[in-house]
């Protein structure tokens, strides 16, 4: 198989040792920008493509590239691309909640929020782009931007493509809006507020001096 020409028993090993470079980075960066350290060691498997789309394709209503369940399971290539440097970094996110937080379900929102905003922040990008927010304030006309409560199931597996898409693209502007509204210093104070007390009310309380409600509203004015 192509990934076995750069890694693996017949492989130069060149493609295993980028994505332990992704890795190293993205734990680092994890700590600056979150807070998150844990010191379990986490698991992580890379799969040949067919391999993973014939063993995890039922699992998803949705194309996955990516997921943790004990062990970040990622949709491998031949080489370390953009987009493989976003998903190890959005599993590693995952990983990193449950070594810090273990057995806790925070809601769905939060987690693919907080996974969609760190993948960002690796390769660079800072903020939504101007046609994310024009999604999102479309979304909101169409009647399709949902409630926070109604995105707290603990995954969006069970979402058709368009669904899930537009679901992960509301939490990411929501933990979006936390960052740029209050700063970044704040958005780190909340998650480690939030690993040690494993309560998302008592954290946001303590953080940002407001409940859930008021800060989904102030979100959905932004996009007036």
């Amino acid at each position: 198989m192509a990934i076995d020409e750069s890694g693996g028993f017949r492989g130069s090993r060149r493609f295993e040792q980028g994505v332990l470079d992704v890795l190293e980075r993205g734990y680092e960066q994890l700590d600056d920008s979150l807070g998150l350290r844990p010191s379990r060691k986490l698991e992580v498997v890379v799969y040949d493509p067919a391999i993973f789309d014939r063993q995890f394709a039922a699992r998803f209503r949705f194309a996955a590239a990516g997921f943790y369940a004990g062990v970040i399971r990622i949709r491998g290539a031949t080489q370390v691309t953009t987009g493989l440097v976003r998903v190890l970094n959005h599993e590693l996110l995952h990983a990193a909640l449950d070594a810090e937080a273990p057995s806790t379900v925070f809601p769905g929102w939060l987690n693919e929020g907080l996974a969609e905003w760190f993948e960002a922040r690796t390769v660079g990008k800072r903020h939504l782009s101007g046609p994310e927010m024009d999604a999102l304030e479309r979304g909101r006309r169409d009647g399709r931007l949902v409630s926070l409560a109604s995105l707290s199931t603990p995954s969006f597996g069970n979402l058709g493509p368009g669904a899930a898409s537009f679901a992960y693209l509301q939490s990411y502007g929501m933990v979006d809006f936390l960052a740029r509204q209050y700063g970044e210093r704040k958005l780190r104070e909340f998650t480690q507020s939030l690993v040690r007390s494993r309560d998302l009310h008592r954290s946001l309380s303590r953080v940002y001096r407001a409940d859930l409600a008021s800060l989904e509203t102030r979100f959905l004015a932004e996009l007036n």
